[in-house]
């Protein structure tokens, strides 16, 4: 019986996660309808920073934050370079250049570099499916950036679609070097996200990227700091740790770009194209295939 409960919690916090990380890109476009993405991302970093340490405070773990040795602050220093100042610096400027729907799938080319980067840094032997499966995602990426239209084999937003790969791969070096941090997944974040808005402070006073946001770019920096960087990653790792089998809990997450196109275009009135629909379906498709007949997957 107690195990019954704790999987249903696991579902119900899968849900949330899920629920919340399907709106992010109509948050993001919506928000830098109000500002840039330097203002943004130093907003909802800021934000994002209060709600993990709000986290801790209700987990009764604020002892645990002086714990760190010089070492893990030299890792969290680095780990928040890469995100979420590099990161989302990155991503947010191929938003604002891409329409919504092809940003969020190209996002998911994160795994595919995941299992790339993997290779040298882990020295993982790769297998046929690795390679077939990579094969199978960048296919669907090179469907989205030329937008089905390959008379011409012309890009049609090449500075955006570069930038949504630059995003993937920083956020795989990201969770590579993540991994091997054995600390306390919310004390871990919040050093790392402290150095994060501390860089993109730095950022924002050099590029005179800094000022009092309107009322819905405020708003935007509370939803997006919350659900997207902060309390939301809190909810998948709490549905990982109660759920009976974590591979069942962690394909939920190929839910989240379906229901976002939904989202995008309910709210944003994107229209979605064809060839955005296939190629997130070979991306995804790559992406299964690749883990299947795996001893260890890599969650979201």
């Amino acid at each position: 019986m107690q195990g019954e409960r704790q999987n249903h919690s696991a579902y119900f916090f899968a849900g949330l996660a899920i629920l919340f990380w399907s709106t992010i890109s109509t948050a993001f476009k919506l928000s830098l309808m109000y500002q840039t993405p330097t203002q943004l991302l130093l907003g909802a970093s800021f934000f994002s920073t209060l709600a993990i340490l709000a986290v801790i405070l209700v987990q009764k773990k604020a002892g645990q934050l002086l714990n760190g040795s010089r070492r893990d602050l030299l890792r969290s220093a680095l780990l928040g370079f890469l995100n979420p100042f590099l990161y989302y610096t990155v991503l947010l400027e191929a938003y604002d250049r891409l329409p919504a729907q092809e940003a969020q799938a190209l996002n998911y080319i994160w795994a595919v570099m995941l299992a790339l980067l993997a290779i040298p840094i882990l020295h993982q032997k790769p297998r046929f499916r690795d390679i077939s499966g990579v094969l199978v995602s960048f296919l669907g990426a090179v469907v989205i950036a030329f937008r089905g239209d390959f008379s011409q084999m012309k890009f049609q937003e090449p500075v955006g679609v570069s930038l949504a790969l630059i995003s993937t791969l920083i956020w795989a070096l990201f969770w590579l070097y993540n991994v091997r941090d054995k600390r306390d997944e919310v004390i871990k974040l919040f050093w790392i996200f402290i150095f994060g808005f501390m860089y993109v402070l730095i950022y924002s006073l050099a590029m005179g990227a800094f000022e009092l946001p309107s009322l819905p770019a405020l708003a935007g920096n509370v939803y997006v700091g919350f659900f997207e960087m902060g309390i939301t990653f809190i909810f998948w790792l709490l549905a990982l740790k109660k759920a009976a089998s974590t591979a069942r809990v962690t394909n939920l997450i190929f839910l989240t770009p379906f229901i976002s196109l939904l989202i995008i275009n309910r709210v944003l009135g994107e229209a979605i194209a064809p060839s955005t629909l296939v190629g997130l379906v070979l991306i995804i498709s790559g992406i299964l295939w690749q883990q299947t007949g795996k001893r260890e997957s890599v969650p979201q």
